[in-house]
């Protein structure tokens, strides 16, 4: 950790340009949840530093807003300069605190990285329109112009993505932001990400980043009359209570939520047998599953199943579970101790139902190794809920028919995959999929894949990921 030890001790928030304990009277102490190890323990926020958070962004945006689309580029910029020097302290601090093994930590430090480049581009890139109307000798004029302050609440499992995923556009097109990271990740969540902004320049105050309690500043964050834009990512349940809000408290907002999953990976019987294999491996095993878009459920058609199962255990058997700071790891451990009893909730469930596992390991800590069941129903509770685990269903279709009717069957529709080795009917099918994004011939979770150099060469080693053309 001599990296994450050499930069700012986080005990506190981020409020106002300053670095200052919160004042809940409560402290927050941030584990990792490998080895358990304290990491640092924050003074949470109260509803005072809460409102102050907001008060501050929108003090200060005003001035922002009216900088030169070249002057907030700049800011960017040197954000991502900051994030090249950072490079070695950031991935420390998500094999930390998230869990991340490195190849996942070096996927997300890359992902900020390019997400916070692109936002560099928006201030050039705002126009407004001018709109035929009816009515003689006048036109219509549409200006764009930021709506003021963006709250962001962020999940703990991409938590540095997921967070700066919000808060860099924001930014960049001239709006004050505060971000609420996740209990289980509050510094790569929020702390950090407001320090490497602090770094580069950002005027204080703009960005403010407040760590608390749920029932201290959880509905308050998003009913506080300042924020008018809400963007949410995590659970379903929570997503709607946080939707209702927006709607029914004493401010309308505008609300952007990304909630749950229930992603199938589609494998029909022409497909490259080892291309889906290691398709269906890193999209199941990525994070330990814990990734909205990650493959929650794996349909074979029948010619190729017997096949796909013999060849997907062997692979999922190979798989280093364990130390997530080891480079061959390729599965860490669950974030916490309610997710690692869920999992365990579901492979015991999953077991008295008579289901058939054919591969699973004991678990060591919070670790899980590779859990598969095999002749999953695709109507029953292994396979219709978001599993969040490194437990792999594995459901067999008649035909192409039954397996794009047992996709399509689930509550969810964030994401999905199919693999086939003829062109148009992987598109031909990824065009019935009933979801947000289908990947043909990728993994489910591909949006969140990058061009790192050093991910490429361990997924290369650990599951030789498959590579294709995706269709959003």
């Amino acid at each position: 950790m001599t990296h994450t030890q050499s930069r700012h001790i986080y005990t506190g928030q981020y409020i106002a340009g300053q670095w200052r304990p919160g004042r809940a009277g409560t402290t927050l102490r941030d584990h990792n949840p490998y080895n358990q190890d304290l990491l640092t323990e924050i003074a949470e926020a109260s509803r005072d530093d809460l409102d102050d958070a907001y008060r501050s962004a929108a003090d200060v945006q005003h001035d922002w807003e009216r900088l030169l689309p070249g002057e907030r580029a700049a800011v960017m910029y040197r954000a991502v300069e900051v994030i090249d020097r950072r490079h070695a302290e950031i991935v420390d601090w998500l094999i930390a605190e998230s869990g991340s093994t490195r190849l996942k930590a070096e996927m997300e430090w890359a992902a900020v990285r390019t997400c916070t480049l692109a936002a560099a581009s928006m201030p050039a890139r705002i126009a407004g329109r001018i709109l035929p109307i009816d009515i003689p000798g006048q036109e219509s004029r549409v200006y764009r112009r930021p709506l003021g302050v963006v709250g962001v609440i962020s999940p703990w499992n991409f938590p540095m993505h997921l967070s700066n995923r919000s808060i860099a556009p924001a930014l960049a097109v001239g709006n004050g932001v505060v971000v609420k990271p996740a209990e289980d990740t509050p510094v790569t969540g929020g702390l950090l990400i407001a320090s490497i902004y602090e770094e580069a320049g950002l005027p204080p105050g703009l960005l403010n980043a407040v760590v608390g309690e749920v029932s201290e500043i959880g509905d308050a964050f998003t009913l506080h009359p300042t924020p008018k834009f809400i963007s949410f990512t995590g659970s379903t349940r929570i997503g709607r209570h946080i939707g209702e809000l927006a709607m029914t408290g004493p401010t309308l907002k505008r609300v952007g939520l990304e909630l749950g999953g229930n992603a199938p990976c589609v494998v029909l019987d022409d497909a490259d047998l080892d291309r889906a294999v290691s398709g269906a491996i890193v999209g199941r095993f990525l994070h330990q599953g814990q990734i909205c878009m990650s493959t929650n459920r794996i349909i074979v058609e029948a010619g190729l199943y017997d096949r796909f199962v013999e060849a997907f255990v062997e692979r999922a058997r190979k798989l280093e579970a364990g130390d997530p700071n080891e480079p061959d790891t390729v599965i860490g451990p669950l974030i916490n101790q309610k997710q690692f009893k869920a999992a365990m909730r579901h492979i015991e469930k999953a077991r008295t139902a008579g289901i058939r596992q054919v591969l699973g390991e004991a678990p060591s800590g919070q670790v899980l190794p590779p859990q598969v069941f095999v002749d999953v129903a695709n109507d029953s509770d292994l396979a219709q809920t978001e599993l969040f685990s490194p437990i792999a269903p594995l459901i067999r279709a008649a035909d192409e028919a039954d397996a794009l009717r047992m996709a399509n069957a689930t509550e969810f529709g964030l994401s999905s995959a199919v693999f086939t080795e003829n062109a148009a009917r992987g598109l031909r099918f990824a065009q019935g999929i009933e979801a947000g994004m289908t990947h043909i011939n990728d993994i489910s979770p591909a949006t969140i894949r990058t061009r790192c150099s050093a991910a490429r060469r361990t997924a290369a080693s650990a599951a030789s990921t498959a590579t294709g053309s995706s269709r959003s």
